[in-house]
């Protein structure tokens, strides 16, 4: 069995991603979606001093209280910024990351920095009249919350330990065309120290291509491992 922690994307909470979570323990896994201060069920502690460090703190303590170890860390979109400050964090406790479509920031980077001007530009215009959040796009599900700015404009910091972890995934939505994360995919794609999946779909990994992901998780080295 493995510890599985899977972190929505930008906008979403936990709910997002619990019909992967379902279809994951329904094979004998233990699936958290924590949803992140300020989104889904949490919406109503939205406030001003939410930022990366709290995202990134809200799934370090599911981590840390629920004595997890050896964990695969998921994250969509947005939440690669979070699960990689996390594995910064607690390189000794994660096994795998895979990021879902996801940024994969530098040391100093900020989401900001990375989603380029377009998605900056959407970020501004949907922006709440107290400049504190982004209304979500209109297409997104009507549970969807406005995001907290502070955490797409904060700088991430890292010591580089996140590295450490042994097993590093890349899933690539290729069928998007306005997708940032291309340069990404490029520079990746021939790291050995990365595997890079190529999904013939949409951003939406988890709605459009929802037994892809859970494949790919599947195949995961740590949740194929012998119990020990």
């Amino acid at each position: 069995m493995a510890e599985i922690v899977m972190v929505a994307a930008a906008w979403h909470g936990g709910w997002a991603v619990t019909p992967i979570a379902r279809k994951l323990r329904a094979r004998g896994h233990e699936v958290f979606t924590p949803t992140l201060t300020g989104l889904g069920e949490r919406s109503h502690l939205a406030r001003a001093a939410i930022n990366l460090e709290t995202h990134i703190e809200d799934v370090a303590n599911v981590i840390l209280f629920e004595r997890l170890s050896e964990v695969v860390l998921c994250g969509h979109s947005y939440a690669g910024m979070v699960i990689t400050g996390v594995a910064d964090r607690l390189p000794e406790r994660v096994a795998s990351l895979v990021y879902v479509d996801a940024f994969v920031p530098q040391d100093g980077e900020s989401w900001w920095d990375l989603a380029g001007d377009r998605y900056r530009k959407i970020a501004l215009d949907r922006s709440t009249t107290d400049g504190l959040g982004v209304v979500a796009p209109t297409h997104l599900d009507s549970r969807c919350a406005p995001h907290p700015l502070a955490t797409f404009k904060q700088a991430i910091r890292l010591t580089g330990r996140w590295r450490e972890v042994r097993e590093k995934v890349f899933i690539y939505a290729s069928e998007w065309p306005e997708t940032p994360f291309t340069p990404t995919y490029e520079a990746l794609k021939t790291d050995p120290a990365w595997t890079v999946i190529s999904l013939p779909t949409r951003h939406d990994i988890v709605r459009d291509a929802p037994d892809d992901l859970v494949s790919i998780v599947l195949g995961l080295k740590r949740v194929n491992a012998p119990a020990t």
